[in-house]
């Protein structure tokens, strides 16, 4: 059961055949299903998607993407002054970000060839009927800052 918003680092090994990447703590005895998205351009953002039920662990396994989730309060109005998590995920340095039922998430791909792998805790037919989406920018944590 996923109860906090919280990451799982994982890792990666070499050696002369090559390298192994891995996130060995992350229990997947939970997850039902996995889905793999790809955006067609940098910078593009897929958002927001929720579930009061649902719970899922996010992976990117290239590239990195800038992935977003609130705890939404109202599932028919949700306040647009919810604090909002943001976490860069990068295959360079493994990790599986879990985001509990109750959560809207979303992500924007940071270069090119990012894809984004979602483990999911319900069926495709579970989901279907715990599912809300909100425009793209209703929360809009999508500007990167420059330092």
């Amino acid at each position: 059961m996923i109860s906090d918003f919280s990451q799982i680092p994982g890792g990666k090994a070499f050696d002369d055949r090559g390298s192994l990447t891995f996130i060995n703590d992350l229990d997947l005895t939970i997850f039902k299903r996995f889905y793999i998205v790809e955006n067609h351009a940098q910078g593009f953002v897929r958002a927001w998607h929720g579930h009061k039920k649902e719970a899922k662990a996010v992976v990117v396994v290239s590239g990195s993407a800038l992935v977003a989730a609130v705890k939404v309060d109202n599932w028919d109005s949700p306040s647009r002054d919810l604090k909002v998590e943001r976490v860069v995920l990068s295959a360079e340095k493994p990790s599986a970000l879990l985001i509990p039922a109750g959560y809207a998430n979303g992500f924007m791909t940071l270069t090119e060839s990012a894809k984004v792998m979602f483990l999911s805790t319900s069926s495709l037919e579970e989901s279907a009927g715990d599912d809300f989406r909100f425009d793209a920018r209703y929360w809009n944590p999508w500007n990167i800052e420059e330092r």
